[in-house]
């Protein structure tokens, strides 16, 4: 195995250090040295957009929200499943990983930051739905951190608590769907969302298109309205 590169780092709001990172031809997102995300499996990030999308009828003015960039490859799945007349908007808070995505990684994702049918904002995600219209997204994904059990950026663990969630609840049209990625489940979570009103379920997911077996978990929130 070949050394890892560290390609460009930026340091985050608590003084940690987010690091892109390449080895073997895959490419890693570190903070402080824990990996938080790479290119090398990538089907669970890709099963959440499916999930996301798959309540999406046919109406008009269909709005997608996905909160986290990334490698890129959640938006690559939604704009595979929806309409052309569907709106796409990524929040990315760090303006680097942008950045990086259209300097380092076109052979990943990268080309789809200035696609035509993307809305790239560089902004805090619950600062987003906190501003939206009531009932303005069919569709909410958040692929960011670790997911709820398995933070890395402490920052984000207000993305699981109760006040995001009333926000998210507010921002959803009646019968839209949020999708939750996380590294494990979490029993505690599913029950914050069910308090908040929503239909919740967790749903396993493989990291390889071909593993026998589910290691992340989707946590599925319909709202029903009211």
């Amino acid at each position: 195995m070949k050394p890892s590169v560290t390609l460009a780092k930026t340091t985050l709001s608590g003084g940690s250090t987010l690091s892109l990172c390449r080895r073997d031809g895959h490419y890693f997102l570190r903070v402080a040295g824990l990996e938080l995300m790479g290119t090398v499996a990538a089907n669970s990030e890709m099963r959440l957009a499916e999930l996301a999308c798959e309540k999406l009828g046919t109406g008009n003015n269909q709005r997608v929200l996905i909160g986290g960039l990334g490698f890129g490859f959640t938006l690559r799945r939604v704009l595979e499943l929806v309409r052309p007349n569907v709106s796409v908007q990524v929040v990315e808070l760090l303006p680097e990983v942008v950045a990086w995505n259209r300097a380092y990684l076109q052979s990943v994702n990268g080309g789809l930051v200035d696609d035509p049918r993307v809305e790239i904002r560089i902004d805090d995600v619950l600062a987003v739905l906190a501003r939206a219209t009531v009932r303005q997204y069919d569709a909410v994904l958040f692929d960011i951190d670790n997911g709820p059990a398995a933070i890395v950026v402490a920052a984000n663990a207000r993305l699981y608590a109760a006040p995001a969630l009333t926000a998210l609840s507010r921002a959803l049209r009646v019968g839209g769907r949020a999708v939750f990625w996380s590294a494990s489940t979490d029993r505690a979570f599913l029950k914050r969302l069910t308090r908040a009103g929503f239909h919740a379920t967790a749903v396993g997911a493989k990291a390889y298109a071909h593993a026998k077996r589910n290691t992340h978990t989707l946590f599925v929130a319909d709202w029903p309205g009211g």
